[in-house]
């Protein structure tokens, strides 16, 4: 264990040289080089030129030469701790002459030869097999030597001489196996050091007479201490005697001890009487019984007492004369740690305890039950026991006038809400209650005056809304819960920081950063965030505030449902605005299906689309019923060469010029005014005289387009409805019809216009003789297909059915 916190202290020494030296150097590059624990047996060949701190510890190199270094002149540290090197020549590192760590500690070095230039301020050879001290005549040369490890068997006062002048901060000398066969008790002390660690050999009765009061040290530790034979004559306590002779000895440590309960105890008398103002003894195993004895409060200037990591093999005396020694000790700080300690007495008068530690024990609720002697109590520490009724622990803060700090942690504390105890000390500023079993129930009792709350890894679900009580809490630790949501409007109004991470929030609140005006810190992540709409907003508002506000932002922060978003930053999370507002969705939806129905209505409109509909599914009746009558039944009807179809305004040219020069070549024609059967409706004559008619004449002219049942008429051409029967439409254009007076809904007019051949009356009399030539070619039915006036018939028979 004394290896263990050395090498800590080592580290510790080497990680502030590395950051003293980055700091001198801040304008150069640093290069560090980690190569230890990679089973090498020789200093690497591949090294940059650059490295400044390099590690090859935890290998198997047994030596080190000029040459493995030799172009390293940017080394500063160099670490070569635990391997097996046993010979060492510091004339190696000539070149390398910004050295200042060197750590060679935990080999197998018996020898040392030195070189002037080198001007170490780390030199750690401890844990070596040096017989003698490993101090050269060059050491004086080391002025800034602030860290000297040694190793020997033999101490010798002569091989102290040559570092007596400087003014080390620390020396930590390691005795070997074999120490004590030869002693000079004064070898150390002509050290100049502020801190001596001692470490004595292990496993072995401390015999040693070796006197460890250094007269300008201010900090001493002694390690592996064993004293089990003779309770009364046990060596150590008299090299302890001699401390209490040194007035700037502030700070005693002890560990990795082995001895009796008596002896403890007489050790710490000991201590009480010297001028030392912090006393810490760990790593203790005890033997034997402690009886009934007197202890001597009087004359101490100890400030502190620490005993920590107590194991002892008889537990069966009774332990209140320990709790008796203990609890009526006139210091200010005291820690009991890891000892198994079941109780604690209550002090017999007012006690001066400012500080008190008991973690890590055995106590139950009854510690200092109805105890009123603690009334300058201020920290109070209770984690790591046995507590289980967080109401007995509120009784006990009760009588505690002054306490302000409190740590129950890592107990099983529960709360029943029923309890009617809830009077906490008032002046509790600080309360940690973590790793217990505690329930919302515990937000009924809290501190009415705490600032710093830490409730994190217990089985709370829900943070009652109604704990307003709290005005003064500034810090709230509740990470590690089963909370779904973040604290509420206006529960804490002077909360400062939030821990919440690792619960059960999916939907946090977005208005927290408006309710928390006086958020500096929170830490939210590694929660089942669900990716929806109603995350954008906290989204959002985390965005506005500063990057130092929200913890671990972003990467702890992600998506866990939907399950396509699952992993997905919150950062990188988006949804469409649309999708989120459903008012603003249905607005759309509404207004889209609007427009589609005003669009629809019109084209519909413009364009006659129901007539289309209708006029197609008639169509395609009166073909499937064609084709079922025989040609020579729709022949039958036949009775006219021709229906005209005409404005009225042009009845007079009808009149005089058409019907005159059709009828006199015997073709039979139909006209409305002379063929209309009285009492049918206009259609029905209408579709009558087409279908007894071989041919259809339209006679177009402007007044043909302004005329209503014209326009019906024209719908067949109009709507594609003669396709199968082009051949029986005749046009004749009367007079010219200009393009923008055809309405726009008589596309198929203009197309058919376009298309299709017309005969033009022409004004010239000298050409009306080959109109009506024409003419009469075009109603000639005498080469009329037997398919084609079956086509005709067709088109009559679907006229019909339109009525």
């Amino acid at each position: 264990m004394a290896q263990i916190k050395s090498r800590i202290f080592h580290f510790v020494i080497i990680f502030m040289l590395m950051r003293e030296i980055k700091t001198q150097i801040s304008d150069e590059s640093e290069l560090l080089v980690d190569r230890s624990k990679t089973g090498l047996t020789h200093v690497p060949k591949d090294l940059s030129l650059k490295t400044t701190t390099l590690d090859i510890s935890q290998n198997y190199i047994s030596e080190i030469q000029s040459s493995d270094i030799l172009s390293l002149s940017k080394l500063r540290i160099l670490i070569l701790s635990h391997n097996r090197i046993r010979y060492l020549d510091i004339s190696i590192f000539k070149f390398n002459r910004e050295l200042e760590c060197l750590d060679l500690s935990h080999n197998e070095l018996r020898e040392i030869s030195c070189h002037p230039t080198v001007n170490f301020k780390h030199l750690d050879l401890s844990f070596n097999a040096f017989d003698a001290l490993p101090i050269c005549e060059e050491f004086g040369n080391l002025s800034q030597l602030k860290f000297l490890g040694l190793s020997a068997t033999q101490l010798q006062k002569s091989r102290v001489q040559p570092i007596a002048h400087l003014n080390i901060s620390k020396v930590l000398l390691v005795l070997g196996d074999s120490y004590g066969e030869k002693e000079e008790p004064d070898s150390l002390q002509d050290l100049n050091t502020r801190s001596l660690h001692v470490v004595f050999p292990t496993k072995k009765e401390f015999h040693f007479i070796l006197n460890v009061s250094v007269s300008t040290a201010e900090n001493l530790e002694l390690s592996n201490i064993k004293c089990v034979l003779h309770d009364n004559e046990c060596y150590f306590l008299d090299v302890l005697s001699e401390l209490q002779k040194k007035p700037r000895l502030s700070n005693l440590t002890l560990n990795n001890i082995e001895t009796t309960w008596n002896t403890l105890i007489n050790i710490i008398q000991i201590a009480w009487h010297t001028n030392m103002e912090y006393f810490s003894v760990s790593n203790v195993k005890l033997q034997g019984q402690l009886g009934f004895r007197n202890f001597g409060y009087s004359d101490t200037s100890l400030k502190a007492l620490s005993i920590q990591q107590v194991i002892s093999d008889v537990f069966n005396f009774p332990q209140s004369n320990i709790y008796r020694i203990f609890s009526n000790m006139k210091i200010q700080n005291l820690t009991v740690s890891g000892t198994r300690m079941i109780h604690m007495l209550c002090p017999f008068q007012i006690s001066p305890f400012v500080y008190l530690d008991f973690s890590n024990n055995l106590l139950t609720d009854v510690i200092f039950k109805n105890c009123k002697t603690l009334t300058e109590l201020k920290t109070l520490s209770l984690k790591m026991n046995q507590l289980k009724e967080l109401a007995n622990i509120i009784l006990m803060t009760k009588e505690m006038k002054s306490l302000q700090q409190l740590d129950i942690s890592q107990n099983s504390l529960r709360y029943d809400e029923d309890e009617n105890t809830c009077s906490w000390a008032e002046s509790l500023l600080s309360l940690n209650l973590s790793s217990n079993v505690l329930t919302d129930s515990v937000f009924r009792c809290l501190p009415p005056k705490v600032k710093v709350l830490d409730l994190h890894n217990n089985r709370i679900m829900n943070i009652p809304k109604d704990v307003a009580y709290l005005e003064s809490l500034q810090e709230l630790n509740v990470a590690f819960n089963s909370l779904t949501d973040l604290p509420g409007c206006g529960t804490f109004n002077s909360l400062s920081a939030l821990i919440i991470d690792h619960n059960s929030v999916s939907h946090p609140s977005t208005d927290f950063f408006q309710s928390f005006q006086k958020i500096r810190s929170m830490k939210a992540g590694n929660n089942p965030f669900q990716c929806t709409c109603e995350l954008r907003e906290f989204i959002k508002s985390i965005d506005q505030v500063s990057s130092e506000v929200v913890q671990d932002w972003p990467d702890s922060y992600k998506c866990h449902y939907p399950e396509r978003y699952k992993g997905i930053l919150l950062k990188d999370f988006h949804v469409s605005p649309l999708s989120c507002n459903t008012v603003l969705l249905i607005l759309t939806i509404v207004s889209t299906m609007l427009v589609s129905a005003a669009t629809v209505t019109f084209l519909c409109h413009y364009f006659d689309l129901p007539w289309y509909l209708r006029m197609m599914c008639q169509w395609t009746q009166t073909r499937r019923r064609a084709r079922n009558i025989p040609l020579e039944e729709l022949q039958r009807n036949l009775q006219f060469h021709a229906f005209i179809s005409y404005s009225g305004h042009d009845s007079a040219w009808v009149k005089n010029e058409l019907l005159p020069n059709l009828e006199k070549e015997n073709l039979q024609i139909c006209l409305h005014e002379r063929n209309f059967i009285p009492g049918k409706s206009i259609v029905e004559n209408i579709i009558t005289c087409i279908e007894k008619s071989y041919k259809s004449i339209f006679v177009l002219s402007p007044n043909f387009i302004q005329s209503e049942w014209c326009h019906y008429e024209l719908y067949f051409a109009h709507h594609n409805l003669f396709h199968a029967a082009f051949d029986n439409l005749i046009l004749i254009l009367l007079e010219p019809i200009p393009q923008y007076s055809i309405p726009n809904s008589y596309h198929k007019l203009k197309t058919l216009m376009a298309r299709r051949t017309y005969l033009k009356w022409p004004t010239e009399k000298s050409k009306h003789g080959l109109f009506w030539a024409n003419l009469r070619a075009a109603i000639n039915v005498n080469h009329e297909s037997g398919e084609r006036n079956k086509s005709h018939i067709e088109l009559k028979i679907f006229l019909l059915s339109m009525i």
